[in-house]
């Protein structure tokens, strides 16, 4: 059965390259026979790529241990959620999962566009027939997770997805076990997020490419492609968001983000595709920022690629990080030649990438949302810079130089904070050009807020420069918003007489993009909150304790009572029970705790003993212990805010919901007027 799988990626692979073929072929000399193969060439390469998919779970989910990645990701003793995620815990795996959801959206995007611009379907279908078949042939020929274990005659244990000869088949007893980081919840959706939203973004690359071959380069792409670039955003900004709450909980070192290498991949492409949204407005409504749209959708599928191709080519070292394998040549060459031939259609049509308009005044929305755009690239160049350094200082001096943590907050911090002042600044502007009198009356009440924010925060204990900086700037920016919605409600209430709740309701209903847009900004203030309580007023301890003895960190006290160990379906759990008080009141308990796993324990990890809350969490670390409980050592961090990350995401969510929502085009309705007699005989 597992042969079937390596012959449907075969299938898949040739038909994929047909299907580009012919769809190319059939755009060029316009024969609806060839688009029409080309169409269909989507559906069945799509249809293979699931059935080998399935075969894969299907022997992950039954201890297949014949192939050699079944025996590496699993165990007998492993429980069905995580067999289920070991389809993407490993290389060949993960890169099986990337082909299938890139034909989900391939199908999702042949079907929903078979009737809208005919004549850039062949070429969006070329894209992504071209995409799938690049994947394939990495599974096929770098990461073939259908390779089994074979005992040579001479006693070697070797892969291989046939026979060779003299070989045996070998079938172990039982398998390694995942990768015990991989063991966790988040990391069962952490992965779909960012992939989904890697992936995703391949459908408006493909339309910008049909777009330049065709030389329609108007507004239709854009406004096609609107919903295509949000959506992937979304999955994306959410499985960076679960990649942080997976770091928070399971790596135990008190924080949410640490500029890791392979995080930075997943932020990259983060980056510039939520520049590309912002500038896709300003081509919709000033016919503006052409070139721009057609930059920052190519390097964001290439950075997507890029962020691909760090994590599993060995150039960087990370926990999250692949092994090192054969596969990076294969992406080097497929990030050059498609960044070249992207490059090259834009050069070739630059004389239709000429703007219908251009920048009338400094202060204006269009240039804030351009000024937006430079400092989101400024932001990636200075990240792709530090994640890239010491693989460049290795290959320039020798010496393996890296840029950690200090440099990211050093230099991001600042810019990141400038970017927040421009979210607040850009809704207030004008379009074209912006009054005196529209300033003064947009931005006075926002700056008010802003500026009386530090002195109420002063009163309240507050001492830390940058978070009176930070509560400012989130001040001004929610009260921009804030202001927004009220005048829009009252304008609303004013010609409609609405009651206040239908007026809100109806004004966000018709105008979702807009006010929707306003909500996912909220989030990300909330997150923003959540980073300025982590970075400025963290509090932390650590402590080795015998039962009955206490720390105390800030407001809390934490006891240690005793130790307790459970056997979970494969590692055994032990748990430290604490007592805790706050401001000497009893608070409940912390449970920090450590697994060991049966296959890997050499590699315990850390379950973090967290009590969430609006203020504050309560975070404690089982770093160790002696004996039985004899004596434990803890680490402790009190996080403020932290929550307010969390919910910034759910927040982000409904204003994604509330823009991309289907809205009913107006309906023309026949008005009879009575003429008068006099004007029917004048």
């Amino acid at each position: 059965m597992t042969d079937l799988g390596y012959i449907a990626l075969i299938l898949a692979l040739v038909l994929a390259l047909y299907g580009t073929v012919v769809s190319v072929l059939g755009g060029r000399r316009n024969l609806p026979e060839l688009v029409a193969s080309g169409r269909n060439a989507v559906y069945v390469v799509s249809g293979l790529v699931v059935l080998a998919a399935g075969l894969l779970w299907y022997a992950l989910f039954t201890d297949q241990f014949q192939l050699e990645y079944v025996v590496t990701h699993t165990e007998r003793s492993l429980p069905t959620l995580f067999k289920f995620s070991a389809l993407w815990g490993g290389q060949a795996g993960s890169l099986t999962f990337w082909t299938l959801l890139l034909c989900g959206y391939a199908v999702a995007a042949t079907w929903f566009f078979r009737k809208q611009q005919p004549s850039q379907k062949p070429y969006v279908n070329a894209v992504l027939l071209l995409s799938i078949a690049f994947f394939a042939s990495v599974v096929l020929f770098a990461a073939n997770p259908f390779e089994r274990l074979w005992r040579t005659a001479a006693g070697q244990v070797v892969t291989s997805v046939f026979q060779p000869g003299g070989a045996t088949p070998l079938i172990p007893a039982d398998g390694q076990g995942l990768n015990p980081q991989l063991q966790n919840y988040w990391m069962v959706i952490h992965p779909i997020g960012l992939y989904l939203g890697f992936i995703g973004m391949t459908v408006p690359f493909a339309y910008a490419v049909a777009a330049l071959v065709t030389g329609q380069l108007g507004n239709t792409w854009i406004t096609l492609m609107r919903k295509w670039a949000l959506v992937p955003w979304l999955f994306l900004t959410l499985g960076i968001l679960l990649g942080s709450q997976w770091a928070y909980v399971e790596l135990g070192w008190g924080g949410y983000w640490a500029w890791d290498p392979v995080e930075n991949a997943s932020f990259l492409p983060w980056l510039t595709a939520t520049a590309f949204i912002h500038s896709m407005m300003i081509q919709e409504r000033r016919g503006m920022l052409k070139v721009w749209n057609m930059a920052l959708i190519g390097i964001t599928w290439e950075l997507t690629l890029f962020g691909t191709f760090l994590t599993r080519s060995g150039v960087v070292e990370s926990v999250h990080a692949f092994a090192l394998s054969p596969i990076g040549p294969m992406f080097a060459l497929f990030i050059t030649a498609t960044s070249l031939g992207f490059l090259g259609l834009m050069v070739w049509r630059r004389q239709a990438l000429h703007g219908d308009n251009e920048l009338d005044a400094v202060l204006s929305r269009e240039t804030s949302f351009l000024t937006q755009n430079v400092t989101f690239l400024l932001i990636m160049f200075a990240t792709l810079l530090g994640t890239l350094f010491r693989p460049i200082s290795e290959w320039v001096t020798g010496n393996k130089i890296s840029l950690n943590a200090p440099y990211f907050q050093k230099v991001n911090g600042p810019i990141f904070l400038f970017l927040l002042v421009l979210m607040g600044v850009a809704p207030l502007l004008a379009w074209r050009r912006s009054r005196p009198e529209t300033l003064r009356r947009n931005f006075a009440i926002p700056v008010a807020v802003g500026l009386l924010i530090v002195p109420l925060a002063y009163l309240l204990g507050n001492r830390s420069a940058g978070g009176f900086v930070g509560f400012a700037v989130l001040a001004f920016v929610f009260a921009g918003i804030v202001q927004e919605y009220v005048r829009g409600v009252r304008a609303r209430r004013q010609a409609t007489g609405e009651p206040l709740p239908a007026a809100l309701f109806n004004l966000v209903k018709r105008n979702g993009r807009r006010y929707g847009g306003y909500i996912v900004h909220v989030g990300i203030l909330l997150i923003a909150l959540g980073i300025i309580g982590n970075e400025f007023y963290q509090s932390e301890g650590q402590a080795n304790l015998k039962q009955g003895e206490s720390v105390t960190v800030a407001n809390y006290t934490l006891t240690y009572r005793k130790l307790e160990a459970s056997q979970g379906p494969n590692y055994t759990e032990y748990t430290a029970m604490l007592d805790m008080t706050r401001n000497g009141q009893p608070a409940g308990q912390v449970l920090p705790k450590k697994n060991v796993y049966d296959k890997n324990q050499e590699q315990p990890m850390t379950e973090v003993g967290l009590r969430p809350g609006l203020i504050e969490d309560v975070y404690v670390v089982l770093a160790g212990f002696e004996g039985m409980g004899t004596t434990v050592s803890l680490k402790v961090f009190i996080n403020p805010l932290m929550s307010w990350m969390w919910v910034g995401g759910l927040v982000i969510v409904l204003g994604v919901l509330v823009s991309a929502w289907p809205r009913k085009k107006p309906v023309a309705t026949e008005v009879r007027v009575t003429v008068p007699k006099a004007a029917q005989t004048a």
